[in-house]
C-alpha cells in the first residue's frame, strides 16, 4: 500500500484556515475527495470501439466554429483592463499593469487540428510577465507554445501547481523562472504588485505519459485587485465538485469567471474530469458570478457532442433565466474591458 502524506510550497501563504496541503499518495496527488482518479481502459474501449456515438450523424454535420477577430493591435498596445479569448482555454489579460497569458496552446494537437484560425501570430505574444497553467494536460500545456514563448519573452514568470517545474524541463525544454503551488495557496508577486494570484481546487486529474499519472497537480487560479477587491477567476479544466462552494465562502462573490462548457460526451467517460453546460451554469450561480464567460469549446475535437452544442444550450439557460450572471460569448480574438463588467 502507498504511503500518503500532505505536500504544499513551504514558501508560499496558505490562504484557507487548517488546510494541511493537497494529498500526495505514493507518487499521486488526489482530488478533494481523496480519491485517485485514472481513466480506465474499459472506458476508453467503450467510448472508442464498442459504443456508437448517438450524436455521430449531427456532429459531423456540425461545422460551426466560433468567429475569429484578429487583435494584433491590442497585443501590440496593451489597454490596461482588457481580456481576450485566445480559443479553447488559452486567454490573454491585461490587468493591474502587468500581462497575463493563460494556458497557452497556439498550435495543434497531436492528431487534433485547431477548428479555427488563433487570432493573431504566435509572434504577437510578447511583452508576457506571467505565465498561468493550470494543469499538464497537452491541451493546456503544450511543449512548443511554452518553447516560443519563453524565447520572445525573456522576463516571463510561470505560475503553476505542484511538481509543474519538472514536467517543463522534460516537455518544453526550458525553465523559466517558475513558483509553484499547492492549493488554496497564494503566489509571490512581490511587494508591489496590484494584484494577488491564488491557486485553487479543481477535480481533475493528470497524464502526458505511461508513467506520470497524477504526478503533477491540477487546479484553477483566481485574481483579485487589491485596491478595489474585484475578482477574476480562471477555472482551467474541472468536473462539478464541493470545492466551488469553498471558493465562494473563501472569496465571496466572484466578479468574473471563465468557465470550462465543452467536453462532457459520453459521460460515463468524460464526467469525472469536465463539465456540461448545465453544470457550468449552477458553478456559476454559486460562486454568485457576476459575468460569465465560457472557455473550453469550439477549439480542438476532444469528445461526442457536436461543436455547436455546448454553447447553444448554455444561451438557451441564459434565456430561460436560469443563469445569474451576465453571459458573454465574445468571438475569439474580441476584446472585453473588465471595467464593462462592474
Amino acid at each position: 500500500m502507498p504511503t500518503s502524506r500532505r505536500v504544499r510550497n513551504e514558501q508560499l501563504p496558505t490562504i484557507r484556515p487548517n488546510y494541511p496541503g493537497n494529498l500526495l499518495v505514493g507518487r499521486q496527488f488526489a482530488n478533494a475527495d481523496e480519491q485517485l482518479y485514472e481513466p480506465t481502459f474499459s472506458n476508453v474501449l467503450r467510448w472508442k470501439v464498442l459504443q456508437k456515438n448517438p450524436q455521430a450523424e449531427a456532429k459531423k454535420l456540425d461545422t460551426w466554429a466560433p468567429a475569429v477577430q484578429d487583435c494584433a493591435a491590442q497585443l501590440r498596445q496593451p489597454a490596461e483592463g482588457t481580456l481576450i479569448w485566445l480559443g479553447h482555454a488559452s486567454f490573454w489579460l491585461r490587468w493591474g499593469g502587468k500581462t497575463f497569458l493563460f494556458d497557452p496552446v497556439l498550435f495543434d494537437l497531436p492528431l487534433i487540428k485547431r477548428r479555427h484560425a488563433l487570432p493573431c501570430a504566435p509572434s504577437d505574444l510578447t511583452g508576457i510577465d506571467y505565465l498561468l497553467l493550470s494543469h499538464g494536460h497537452r491541451d493546456h500545456l503544450d511543449d512548443y507554445s511554452i518553447r516560443l514563448l519563453a524565447r520572445q519573452n525573456p522576463r516571463l514568470q510561470v505560475l503553476g501547481p505542484l511538481r509543474v517545474a519538472g514536467l517543463l524541463r522534460r516537455t518544453a525544454g526550458t525553465l523559466p523562472p517558475t513558483q509553484e503551488a499547492g492549493w488554496w495557496q497564494q503566489f509571490d508577486l512581490g511587494p508591489d504588485a496590484a494584484l494577488e494570484v491564488f491557486y485553487l481546487p479543481a477535480a481533475h486529474w493528470h497524464r502526458r505519459g505511461l508513467a506520470d499519472l497524477n504526478t503533477v497537480l491540477w487546479g484553477s487560479f483566481l485574481l483579485r485587485d487589491q485596491a478595489s477587491g474585484r475578482t477574476l477567476y480562471f477555472g482551467g479544466d474541472s468536473a462539478y465538485g464541493p470545492h466551488y462552494e469553498q471558493i465562494e465562502a473563501q472569496f465571496g462573490p466572484l466578479d468574473v469567471v471563465l468557465l470550462p462548457i465543452g467536453a462532457y460526451k459520453p459521460a460515463f467517460m468524460m464526467q469525472r474530469s469536465h463539465m456540461n453546460p448545465n453544470e457550468a451554469a449552477k458553478v456559476s450561480n454559486q460562486l454568485r458570478a457576476g459575468h460569465f464567460i465560457p472557455m473550453h469549446y469550439g477549439t480542438f475535437d476532444l469528445s461526442d457532442e457536436p461543436a455547436s452544442e455546448p454553447l447553444r444550450i448554455l444561451e438557451q439557460i441564459g434565456a430561460e433565466g436560469w443563469l445569474n450572471a451576465q453571459l458573454h460569448t465574445p468571438a475569439v480574438g474580441q476584446p472585453l474591458r473588465l471595467d464593462d463588467m462592474e
